[in-house]
């Protein structure tokens, strides 16, 4: 992660100079904004060569981060001190990238500088969703319990993107397998079919005319098929960067007619248990409304996320803004009214999370058992059709001779 040296500006009109790691300018400033400093200036430090610089491992998984605050959050309720419980911890974390953050975030917290802002400094690691209900929990003096939601939280964002990857990465591996088989029954084994087909010099029925006329298209043609999917997919990556086609493509998900209902209830599960969390370890309104949209996940949900910030700042309610957006059903927003107006609306929020991801499950399931089939279906059909269409002159053929 760069360092940057800033100058920034404080509410009462100060000079503020300093250094921080960020991810980037954007995410510098931000991490300022809400400390009230407005970033003025900000230079990235060049790191010096060596080889204490290079790091090897992956980033930790969301289980990885999972599994630490489980274990902070039993280490601080059991009395064991801060900077103890950070030295355990490192010692038996076997991720290279989060033993390191671990042991700067210890070093940190050394040299007098409170937890929150020694995990700030590792932002890759822990986002801004931690950091601030870690901010909270220092603040209220209730760190074991903020661990404990936090832990619960992680887990529960972990089922939750296994049934999305389930959803999604299941019928797009099938494609791609049933892809590969074609293209390689079309590629290798066809042609060997047409010598002898023209060997026999035979008239060829129309299926088989076709399956011949798509072997020669893909061994003419393959390495440029193959060059134009990957443009295609660079172009799509590219165009998907941008906030307008990110937007665009998102849009026209949720309007999908299978997958569209699914995502917009994993929208609501991810949007609801994130509020949840924050409103309950004391996040102001408005910080938990921009984090989450941040993790929403889909940038029509987090426009309606920003719009009802937005109108939370000028005095309104969250209700007619979320109903205003339309990217949330009715029951939602009529439920998250009635917990607004009771004084309730952590209780209510978690309900609705606890709610929609058995929903998400379920749908899940559902669309799970029905996929399966019909991919087989279609497979056996497309594989069957060409292998049928191949052997139809034999048959012919055989026919022929034995009049």
């Amino acid at each position: 992660m760069p360092n940057f040296s800033f100058k920034g500006q404080n509410r009462k009109g100060e000079s503020i100079f300093g250094e921080r790691a960020a991810d980037s300018r954007q995410a510098l400033a931000l991490a300022l904004r809400r400390e009230q400093i407005l970033l003025l200036d900000a230079k990235e430090k060049k790191a010096g060569g060596g080889l204490s610089k290079i790091s090897f491992g992956g980033n930790p998984t969301a289980k990885d981060i999972a599994v630490f605050t489980r274990q902070f959050s039993v280490m601080i309720d059991s009395g064991v001190p801060l900077v103890q419980c950070l030295q355990i911890l490192e010692e038996t974390q076997d991720n290279k990238k989060f033993k390191a953050a671990i042991k700067g975030v210890t070093s940190d917290v050394e040299s007098g500088s409170s937890l929150a802002q020694a995990m700030k400094g590792h932002a890759r690691i822990f986002d801004s969703l931690y950091t601030n209900m870690v901010t909270a929990g220092e603040t209220g003096g209730i760190l074991d319990t903020i661990f404990q939601r936090l832990s619960v939280y992680i887990e529960k964002a972990v089922k939750l993107k296994r049934a999305v990857q389930s959803a999604m990465v299941y019928p797009v591996a099938v494609v791609l397998v049933a892809a590969g088989v074609i293209t390689l029954i079309l590629w290798k084994v066809v042609p060997a079919f047409t010598e002898l087909f023209e060997s026999m010099n035979v008239d060829l029925p129309l299926p088989t005319r076709i399956v011949i006329g798509a072997s020669k298209f893909v061994g003419s043609y393959g390495i440029l098929m193959a060059i134009g999917i990957g443009l295609l997919i660079f172009g799509f990556k590219t165009y998907y960067g941008t906030p307008g086609g990110r937007y665009l493509v998102d849009q026209n998900l949720l309007r999908t007619p299978i997958f569209g209902p699914l995502l917009r209830k994993i929208a609501v599960a991810r949007f609801t248990r994130t509020m949840a969390t924050l409103i309950a370890s004391g996040v102001p309104i408005l910080d938990c409304l921009e984090i989450t949209a941040s993790t929403a996940g889909n940038a029509v949900v987090e426009e309606a996320i920003l719009g009802v910030r937005k109108a939370i700042e000028e005095g309104r309610t969250i209700v007619d803004p979320l109903k205003a957006s339309g990217v949330f059903p009715n029951m939602v927003v009529s439920m998250i009214g009635v917990g607004e107006q009771a004084g309730a609306l952590e209780t209510m929020l978690t309900k609705i999370a606890d709610f929609y991801e058995e929903e998400v499950d379920s749908a899940v399931g559902d669309l799970m058992t029905a996929m399966e089939p019909l991919m087989i279906v279609v497979l056996g059909v497309v594989v069957g059709g060409i292998v049928i269409s191949m052997y139809l002159p034999i048959f012919t053929l055989v026919g022929q001779l034995s009049k």
